[in-house]
């Protein structure tokens, strides 16, 4: 089959580029340093004497293109603020009916979004068909006893994927006097994502939003407090000098547990991120 072929080959084209990265950013790194301590006029240290004069070199020829490094994250996205993303939601096999509500909800919140039933199908299916309609990517939600507990976004064609745990979920029937919401894209506010982590997991979630219009009504937060992300749901209205704020839901909390280098359905790609607690360190005590 063609496109197997293509896809294969180019996986190994994306994990090759990864595989040198590496190599260029501790490179890149050091040229960084070297430059920074010749302009502040301070000795060479020892570690850096031997490749000085071959750093040097390099900075000078660098200019704005190759000045800055460019990793695979630059190609995962190239097509951000280009084209609108296309997103494919669904949820674990035989969701109940607060899952089944929710993922309406969370529909609401993606514009192009949609909404699939599971029924029997495996991972390697769903990311098929999100493959096959050229979707950017595919949201999945969990949920233990009832209650909506994880969220994942796997990136297309080949990752990253980031898994989200969710606590304090409230629907938008349990939020008092919601407002409608309307299918305008929102306007996107991220607060406190500073670490380089911040900045990946910051990336993960805009890039699943098109570009908003400047009239746009619609606001969606993700407040940031030591790792804890709050998400939160508003709509606004210009009274005069004033701006009413209304909550329109969901609401709830998420933290991130893992980001893997690939789609959700290879078990086999390398983490990029582990929260530690959810580290298996059983193989470590043997």
């Amino acid at each position: 089959d063609k496109m197997l072929k293509r896809l294969a080959r180019e996986r190994r084209e994306y994990l090759y580029k990864k595989s040198i990265e590496d190599k260029e950013s501790a490179v890149q790194e050091r040229k960084r340093r070297l430059k920074e301590i010749i302009d502040a006029g301070k000795p060479i240290p020892p570690d850096l004497r031997k490749d000085e004069i071959a750093l040097r070199q390099q900075i000078t020829m660098d200019d704005e293109r190759t000045a800055e490094l460019r990793t695979s994250r630059d190609s995962e996205y190239r097509w951000a603020g280009v084209e609108d993303p296309r997103i494919v939601l669904t949820t674990s096999r035989d969701p109940s009916s607060k899952l089944k509500q929710f993922a309406k909800e969370i529909r609401t919140m993606f514009p192009n979004t949609h909404r699939m039933n599971r029924g029997g199908l495996v991972l390697e299916e769903l990311v098929s068909i999100c493959r096959q309609n050229n979707c950017t990517d595919l949201v999945i939600l969990h949920e233990h006893r009832g209650e909506p507990d994880g969220l994942i976004v796997s990136h297309m064609p080949y990752g990253p994927t980031a898994f989200f745990s969710l606590a304090n979920v409230v629907m938008r029937h349990d939020i008092p006097d919601a407002p409608p919401v309307s299918e305008a894209f929102p306007h996107l506010i991220f607060h406190n994502f500073t670490t380089p982590l911040g900045h990946r997991v910051r990336d993960i979630l805009k890039y699943l939003f098109p570009v908003p219009k400047e009239e746009s009504k619609r606001t969606l937060t993700f407040f940031n407090n030591e790792d804890f992300i709050s998400f939160r749901h508003h709509v606004y209205a210009r009274k005069g000098k004033e701006i009413e704020l209304a909550e329109a839901g969901p609401r709830f909390e998420m933290k991130l547990y893992q980001i893997k280098v690939g789609t959700v359905d290879q078990d086999d790609a390398d983490a990029e991120f582990e929260a530690r607690h959810f580290t298996n360190t059983a193989k470590k005590k043997r």
